[in-house]
C-alpha cells in the first residue's frame, strides 16, 4: 500500500489461455508462480509494456515464460483483480491456440513450473487473477464467455 501522499496504482496487464486439442479433449497451458502469489497456478500473462498492443503482451509473455508461439489472440474478458495484499491488477484476457503445441516447455525465471493440464484436472492453488476468470466475477459475465467458449450458439 502506499503511505504518505503516494497514490497506488491498478496495474493493467494481460492473461492469455492458450489451448491445444489432444486425443483426450482440449488442454489449457499453466504456469506455477514464483512470486506474487507464489506456488499458485494461473495461465501466461504479466503487465503490458508502455507502447505496446495488448495482443502483442499475450504473444511475447507467452513467449517469455514458456516457449510456446499461439495463435491471433482473441479478446475473452475483463478481471478487476484485488489480492489480499491489496495489490490491484485489472487483467485483460485473451483465449488463443499454441502454434507450436509438441514444443518442450520452458519455465521462465517468473515461475516454478509449466505444464498442460486438462480442464477438469487444473492444479490447485488456483492464483487469484485465474479464478476470477474461471468463476467471476468477470466482464462479459462468465456463463457468456463458457457458452462461446465451448462452441455451443
Amino acid at each position: 500500500m502506499a503511505s504518505g501522499n503516494e497514490k497506488q496504482r491498478v496495474g493493467v496487464g494481460v492473461a492469455v489461455v492458450i489451448g491445444r486439442e489432444t486425443p483426450t479433449g482440449r488442454e489449457v497451458l499453466l504456469v506455477q508462480r514464483r512470486y506474487h502469489g507464489a506456488g499458485s497456478w494461473s495461465t501466461v500473462g504479466g503487465y503490458i509494456d508502455p507502447g505496446e498492443s495488448p495482443e502483442a503482451s499475450c504473444r511475447r509473455e507467452a513467449l517469455e515464460e514458456t516457449g510456446v508461439a499461439i495463435s491471433e489472440p482473441m479478446f475473452a474478458c475483463v478481471t478487476n483483480d484485488i489480492h489480499d495484499d491489496g495489490k490491484h491488477n485489472v487483467t485483460l484476457w485473451f483465449t488463443a491456440d499454441a502454434l507450436n503445441p509438441a514444443a518442450e516447455l520452458r519455465v521462465s525465471e517468473e515461475s516454478l513450473a509449466a505444464g498442460w493440464f486438462a480442464w477438469d484436472a487444473l492444479p490447485e492453488p488456483i492464483y487469484r487473477s485465474f479464478g476470477n476468470y474461471l468463476a467471476g466475477p468477470t466482464w462479459p459475465a462468465v456463463a457468456e464467455r463458457r457458452r462461446r467458449m465451448s462452441g455451443r450458439s
